[in-house]
């Protein structure tokens, strides 16, 4: 199994846009959940968004609206197109991916514990 890896983190002015990308290459069940999840200064660690192998996405209440998750299958791509970007989304950014559960969901308390493998993250500032 080889660990997701992100990229794409940058800096950024307020009210900008920015792609995050996660390639979970080693990763090769067909029932999957992917996970976003981020850890700001100073902040624990919370969920951003997920997709899963039936292609439906779920977000945090922050994000919606903004953020939009998208997967490339072929590639075990998965994308998180951020716009509109706020001085309080900096973080660092993580991907994780697990085997489907009903706990496949931003909004899921599990949401986390089900994430078997974890990537080490990409840095997103956001200044004004």
């Amino acid at each position: 199994q080889e660990q997701p890896m992100e990229s794409g983190g940058d800096s950024v002015e307020s009210g900008g846009s920015l792609k995050l990308t996660c390639v979970a290459s080693g990763f090769t069940s067909n029932n999957y959940c992917l996970g976003w999840f981020r850890q700001g200064p100073g902040k624990e660690r919370e969920a951003v968004g997920s997709i899963d192998h039936f292609g439906s996405t779920t977000y945090a209440e922050s994000v919606a609206g903004r953020f939009t998750i998208s997967q490339d299958n072929y590639k075990n791509m998965m994308s998180l197109q951020m716009n509109n970007l706020k001085i309080e989304d900096t973080a660092t950014y993580f991907c994780a991916v697990g085997t489907w559960g009903s706990w496949c969901s931003a909004r899921s308390p599990k949401f986390s514990y089900g994430m078997n493998f974890w990537g080490k993250g990409t840095l997103v500032a956001v200044s004004s």
